[in-house]
């Protein structure tokens, strides 16, 4: 007995001296446990704050590298004459190219065709367009075939598509010629004619379009409640009737967003009209019958070598944009004034 009780008290200070440098180092741990979920929530919270940041970033380095020096460098050579073969050479002119342009009877023959040549394209693009949407809006068999069918042109080459319709506008062998000959027409001169070589650019542009806008139209309709048409059947209001006084008045905003990016397309128009020339440049055809501004820009640029002058169409067209980008502004708060 005395001699186990002798060992339990020697053994006794030994294990409560054990059991403190435990204590310590549970503290310590439970302290480095804290300082790190302390370091991981910062790093959380930086990573919420900045990473939105960092994601974006790149678009923005891009724009600015492509973007916006090319624009704010254009800008700063419309007020030069500059040459093509001596970039660097400035020769500070102010507004002396803007001026000549008002003075340029090709500048407002290439203004006058982009506008010909855009009404002539989009107004029937989008009619069509609203047509085909219209018909893709019912439950069709193979449905999905043709929403694919009408993207497939969007899809195509600008140089392929138009190659082909040269050929098809050909004066003496073109398919469309031929047709007309069926018919009891004469050949026609589509490329020579002023206003003949404008409806053949046109076409293309129709073509190439129509089903990206009527895909857009189809997304708009789909979106329509089915009350409204609901409600107009039991009026007795005819498929007509509904698509005139319940589908149009819908999509009044998806319209005028049609109409404002076309209306840029066909302003900065330059690669149908281009190749539709053949082997004749940037000219658009012998009496530049269906030169647009695109064009007319290449052509003082790169042909005559003045990059002064084509920057100053590039900013004539800019300015253009901005005043279609005010009149859409307008229009958008008339049409929310009056909803």
């Amino acid at each position: 007995m005395t001699g186990t009780a002798h060992d339990t008290a020697a053994t006794a200070p030994s294990g409560e001296g054990g059991a403190a440098p435990a204590r310590r180092s549970g503290t310590r741990d439970l302290a480095a446990a804290e300082r790190r979920r302390e370091r991981r929530s910062r790093w959380y919270r930086r990573d919420v704050r900045w990473s939105p940041y960092a994601f974006v970033a790149p678009f923005f380095l891009f724009f600015a590298a492509f973007g916006l020096f090319p624009l704010l460098y254009t800008g700063w050579a419309s007020l030069h004459r500059v040459e093509l073969t001596a970039p660097t050479d400035m020769e500070w002119v102010g507004l002396r190219n803007f001026a000549r342009l008002l003075e340029d009877e090709f500048f407002w023959n290439a203004l006058k065709n982009t506008f010909t040549i855009g009404v002539i394209s989009t107004v029937p693009q989008l009619l069509i367009a609203l047509g085909i949407a219209h018909l893709l809006n019912y439950k069709l068999r193979g449905s999905m075939f043709f929403r694919v069918a009408a993207l497939t042109p969007y899809a195509t080459s600008v140089a392929a598509a138009t190659l082909v319709f040269v050929l098809m506008f050909g004066r003496d062998y073109g398919m469309i010629n031929w047709a007309l000959g069926l018919a009891g027409i004469g050949p026609v001169d589509w490329q020579n004619g002023a206003w003949t070589s404008q409806i053949a650019v046109s076409t293309i542009v129709v073509w190439r379009w129509t089903g990206y806008n009527a895909l857009i139209y189809l997304a708009a309709m789909q979106a329509v409640p089915n009350d409204l048409y609901e409600s107009a059947a039991l009026d007795g209001a005819s498929r007509w009737q509904q698509f005139v006084h319940v589908t149009i008045p819908s999509l009044r905003p998806t319209i005028l967003f049609t109409c404002v990016v076309s209306t840029i397309g066909a302003t900065q128009l330059f690669g149908e009209p281009l190749l539709f020339n053949g082997g004749g440049g940037a000219t658009g055809g012998a009496d530049h019958q269906f030169q647009t501004l695109g064009l007319y820009l290449y052509e003082q640029g790169w042909v005559n070598l003045h990059l002064g002058r084509a920057s100053a169409i590039a900013w004539t067209m800019f300015l253009i944009l901005l005043l279609i980008g005010a009149v859409n502004w307008l229009l958008v708060r008339r049409l929310r004034k009056s909803a």
